[in-house]
């Protein structure tokens, strides 16, 4: 069964302090460095766009087609700007990647950032995670005295210089023009758009903005060559992708597999449900996703079959759900963050976070009435699409697809008062139901 796993990212997690200079290089580290400062950055660019590498932040945009947006004939300085502001309920792959092994992440800045020509990149990073900031921290320190970073590396006439920044603790900042905004000293709120980062980005200059995993994947590609990468994955869904699986499952953890493989695989790999239950629903990237339920276990795991299902990969962050678990409940504690991480600058994002708050907390204690589906559904229309940037979008998606998989749960909450899985609500309806 194993063999369906891909350790690439993950493949040195094991081995005896992974995190330091010296075991990443002992297992070939910065050789794709070597590689890549012997070749034209158009060459890394070309190379990157035949790997097929779609962005595994959760767009899934071409990295390389990214990349080449850069307007080389701007005088001003680029810029590249790793989103490590990893905050969403459920997802969980980039801090581990950090952790385990910071020197994949700070290979693939060096390699990112010859590539579109900057001279200055930055990590940001999710402020509450010290640990990870402190680990990143030591691991760029090693690689400025191992001569990986600083002035004419190995002697190639390429300068570049590598901030580790820490974020305040806003998800705001995870789209990646608020984390420019925050990134320059100012409040983290999304801008306008265009112009777009490529052109106007970090202090008005082109920018490259990409996720931690799509950056740490860049010297897989540049030592095992574009043809490698691309002959694992789906057709339009190239590569492989760290798996984050948790919630109801008998091990969780991250499992690095191949895009397109399918959840039922991913359970049988984490030893399945735990014992005596069965799965009810999941979320396929994370909880801004529309949910999905035990029928598409054997949907691919890529962007397209994904899409198709009606959802979004996105991060891949798979959180599992078993039947004792009150979806009701679980949608109302994504919703009560999306409604405290509102940036607050658009009207629908951050009244609608609110009202639809109100109205799911209603009829998770069996008030209210059957209409105020409707509601919520109406609510929900008026944020989607109207909302300054994505984030206000993905608030809706546990709602409108909760309801359209397990209406019924709603409506029993009203029947009998309360949650049908709180054991004091269920114990009343039942005296209630024997009086009658």
């Amino acid at each position: 069964m194993t063999d369906v796993l891909t350790p690439v990212l993950t493949d040195n997690w094991d081995a005896d302090r992974s995190w330091t200079l010296a075991s990443y290089e002992s297992r070939g580290g910065y050789g794709a460095l070597k590689t890549a400062l012997g070749k034209t950055p158009d060459d890394i660019i070309t190379a990157v766009k035949d790997s097929g590498l779609r962005g595994r932040g959760g767009a899934g945009f071409p990295t390389g087609m990214k990349w080449s947006f850069i307007p080389q004939d701007n005088p001003n300085p680029k810029y590249l700007v790793v989103n490590a502001d990893e905050s969403e309920p459920g997802t969980c792959k980039d801090i581990p990647l950090m952790m385990a092994s910071p020197h994949t992440l700070v290979e693939g800045v060096i390699i990112s950032s010859y590539a579109i020509r900057a001279n200055k990149a930055f990590i940001y990073v999710r402020g509450e995670v010290l640990h990870v900031i402190r680990r990143l921290q030591r691991a760029v320190q090693e690689a400025y005295l191992a001569g990986h970073l600083g002035q004419n590396i190995h002697g190639s006439g390429y300068d570049l210089d590598l901030v580790v920044h820490a974020g305040a603790g806003a998800y705001i900042c995870g789209e990646e023009t608020a984390l420019l905004d925050s990134l320059e000293g100012r409040r983290g709120q999304p801008r306008l758009r265009p112009p777009f980062p490529a052109v106007a980005g970090l202090y008005a200059s082109p920018t490259v903005i990409n996720n931690v995993e799509s950056i740490a994947s860049v010297p897989s590609i540049i030592g095992n060559g574009a043809q490698w990468f691309s002959s694992m994955g789906t057709e339009k869904s190239k590569g492989f992708g760290i798996f984050s699986l948790s919630g109801h499952v008998a091990k969780p953890g991250q499992y690095e597999a191949p895009l397109g493989i399918t959840l039922r695989k991913l359970i049988e790999l984490a030893g399945g449900m735990r014992n005596g239950h069965q799965l009810k629903f999941w979320t396929p990237g994370g909880s801004s996703t529309p949910l999905l339920t035990a029928e598409h276990l054997d949907v691919p795991l890529d962007f397209e079959g994904v899409g198709e299902a009606g959802s979004m990969l996105g991060t891949r962050a798979l959180q599992l759900f078993d039947e004792t678990t009150c979806v009701v409940r679980a949608v109302l504690r994504w919703t009560e963050f999306y409604k405290h991480e509102s940036c607050g600058k658009c009207t629908p994002c951050r009244e609608g976070t609110w009202w639809l708050t109100q109205t799911l907390a209603r009829l998770e204690k069996g008030q209210g009435s059957a209409e105020d589906l409707d509601l919520l559904l109406d609510q929900c229309d008026n944020i989607l699409g109207r909302s300054f940037c994505a984030l206000g979008d993905g608030a809706t998606s546990p709602i409108t697809s909760s309801i359209q998989y397990f209406r019924e749960e709603y409506l029993a909450h009203l029947e009998q008062g309360g949650c049908p899985f709180d054991p004091a609500a269920s114990a009343v309806f039942a005296r209630e139901g024997a009086n009658a």
